[in-house]
């Protein structure tokens, strides 16, 4: 299939991140404002926990020369080398993300290889990693702007928290609305930021200029070498200066290459740049200033304006975290991984922007409860590490199996194409694990909780599709047995959601078997979700006809379509079939699983999360935009 050129991809408003309103300059000032927040904001808190005492790094100048130049080298190789030049380039038709990229990998081995299985476990791992970090990311970010306030007077120690709270409120309260409204001022709020945290940065620079030795790598590696253990215990701190790396790829589809290239070049690194070699400089000339190098850079009356801005763009950065989570459970609950849920469209013209009002709240609980339960961002840095950098290492590998089996280059070359991303990747992973104990078992406890939510909910369906199978009857059957015995026919369109090799909807069999009357077209719908983005409205549905009155209908989806049943039914029209909204009847299955105590059975546990999903998943009429006074329901009894 090729890459959505429809109506619903023009709505996008960005056609894959390649055309906007205003051109490159505009998707530069937006990439700027979306992508870059998250990691525009690390320096709030990166050197900070670098030199945080609990990790034994001395601040002697040596090895402030020695922790810069690791986060100055790490900034380059993870973020300018791993993502902005090769991941990029690794775009599931123009979108990103890592269940983008797992769909790619999946696709590139192919789902008759030993290794397709394991891909899809690794892409999931990764997923779920990333829902740990999004509970992280909001709080921290947010913490750590208000904990400015304490520089400007230790008397605010007891409100920080507070503060924090409620700041997070008021963002969770407002995502029902979309940020439609408020989304055009991120670019320049955040332009604003890297200005400013960029010249804060050279001026201190200026009166340390021997802190520029840390652009040279070998200052890097002596640290590393000097320190031993622990330099590998503090690669867990300095891993910080690289959160939000992920949201580069994720946010690929808006943007594209091109605006998120040039938007790092240009502006974000050379800023980010300034600012940890302004932080090392201070630490040269004053190392108590190590409690908040960032805020310390800052004179004395310009703590308060400091701290409204960052509040201002870790809002911002927090905002690209929640929508990049509602996005994710988009797509997974599209590829088949998680129940379906309410999923509201806040934008008439971009279809990303999408609002789960469950998934809002149950976050919000989680960001608060661990904003009150570690209190300040140094104890929350233990925790985020661990998610981040497990979440760059599975991407890492998917890249891998993306190279070799999807780009088909030779083994070695892919190989030297991931082995240095692997090596670093591995390397922060291993000294995160040293933090587990710290708090990084939090995101680790979301991302299993996650993680087998997923695994039980696929193989549920899994299970559920088999014994539909086994049940069912041929359609072919049934259509010839009605065609030589035809039941009473009344006016109007039926239409039955059928899976895939399912046979007869067992709706219809009740359907017969207790109104004993056949519409005088009946179609049999089934959806298939493709491994790709975007399917365009001229491959979306194709019409078999069946005979008699019968008709199997096929449509197309890709994972960030929308589920939308009537307008897919009115893409029919040129193919011969068209439905008249107030004479068409939709008629779905409402299941009811019971256990069968066969070969197949999933353990305990796992059925009872699976059937309590499958009583809370949101209401299939409402999924698929179906008008409710148009559906009927009839229940079925299925045995797993």
């Amino acid at each position: 299939m090729t890459v959505q050129t429809g109506s619903e991809r023009a709505k996008t408003g960005s056609a894959g991140g390649k055309t906007a309103p205003g051109g490159l300059p505009a998707l530069i000032i937006g990439a700027i404002g979306v992508v870059y927040g998250d990691i525009g904001t690390s320096p709030l808190y990166a050197v900070q926990e670098s030199f945080n005492p609990t990790h034994g790094v001395a601040l002697a100048p040596a090895n402030v020369i020695g922790v810069i130049s690791v986060m100055v080298w790490t900034l380059i190789t993870v973020v300018a080398l791993k993502y902005v030049v090769l991941i990029l380039r690794a775009d599931n038709r123009g979108e990103g993300g890592i269940m983008a990229l797992t769909a790619l990998a999946s696709s590139a081995v192919g789902r008759g290889s030993p290794q397709y299985r394991s891909v899809v476990i690794l892409g999931l791992m990764g997923a779920a990693l990333f829902c740990g970090d999004s509970v992280i990311t909001p709080s921290i970010s947010v913490l750590s702007a208000v904990e400015g306030l304490n520089v400007a007077t230790p008397a605010f120690q007891p409100f920080t928290v507070p503060l924090a709270v409620a700041i997070l409120t008021g963002l969770y309260l407002v995502q029902k609305k979309g940020t439609g409204h408020i989304g055009f001022l991120f670019g320049p709020v955040l332009i604003l930021w890297f200005l400013t945290i960029g010249a804060t940065g050279l001026i201190s620079v200026a009166r340390a200029p021997q802190i520029l030795a840390a652009l040279n790598p070998l200052e890097a590696l002596g640290f590393l070498q000097r320190n031993r253990v622990v330099g590998f215990i503090a690669l867990g701190a300095i891993v910080l200066a690289v959160t939000g790396a992920e949201a580069l790829y994720a946010d690929l589809g808006h943007f594209g290459k091109r605006a998120i290239r040039v938007a790092w070049f240009v502006l974000v690194f050379p800023s980010l740049l300034a600012n940890y070699l302004g932080q090392g400089a201070l630490l040269l000339v004053n190392p108590t200033a190590a409690d908040n190098p960032f805020y310390r850079l800052v004179p004395s009356w310009g703590v308060v304006p400091m701290v409204v801005l960052a509040t201002a763009a870790t809002v911002i950065a927090s905002q690209a975290t929640i929508s990049g989570t509602f996005s994710f459970v988009k797509q997974a609950i599209q590829l088949g991984y998680l129940p379906r849920m309410q999923i509201v469209q806040t934008s008439a013209v971009s279809l990303h922007q999408v609002y789960l009002p469950d998934v809002n709240w149950l976050q919000f609980a989680l960001v608060a409860a661990v904003t009150i339960a570690f209190g300040s961002s140094s104890a929350l840095a233990a925790a985020y590490g661990i998610a981040v950098t497990g979440t760059m290492l599975i991407t890492t590998l998917l890249t891998f199996q993306v190279v070799r089996y999807g780009w088909k280059y030779p083994l070695w070359l892919a190989l030297s194409a991931t082995g240095l991303f692997l090596l670093v990747d591995t390397t922060f992973f291993a000294a995160n694990t040293l933090r587990i104990v710290q708090g990084g078992w939090f995101p680790l406890a979301i991302g299993a909780v996650v993680f087998f939510v997923m695994l039980t909910w696929s193989h549920g369906r899994a299970l559920v599709r088999r014994r539909l199978q086994k049940d069912a009857v041929p359609l072919s059957v049934v259509i010839d047995s009605l065609t030589a015995s035809p039941p009473v026919r009344v006016a109007g369109t039926a239409v039955f959601l059928r899976g895939e090799q399912e046979g007869a909807p067992r709706a219809f069999m009740h359907n017969l078997l207790h109104n004993k009357v056949l519409h005088e077209r009946v179609a049999f719908l089934t959806v298939h979700v493709a491994e790709v983005p975007w399917v365009p409205d001229s491959e979306r549905v194709k019409v078999h006809s069946l005979g008699n009155g019968f008709y199997q209908i096929d449509v197309y989806w890709g994972f960030m379509n929308e589920a939308n049943l009537p307008r897919a039914l009115e893409l029919c029209k040129p193919q011969a079939l068209g439905f008249v909204p107030m004479e068409t009847s939709y008629f779905l299955s409402r299941q009811r699983l019971v256990p069968s105590g066969g070969a197949e059975r999933i353990a305990g546990w796992r059925e009872r999360l699976f059937a309590a999903m499958v009583r809370n998943a949101a209401d299939p009429a409402d999924y698929y935009k179906l008008p409710t006074n148009r559906v009927a329901e009839l229940g079925a009894q299925i045995e797993i």
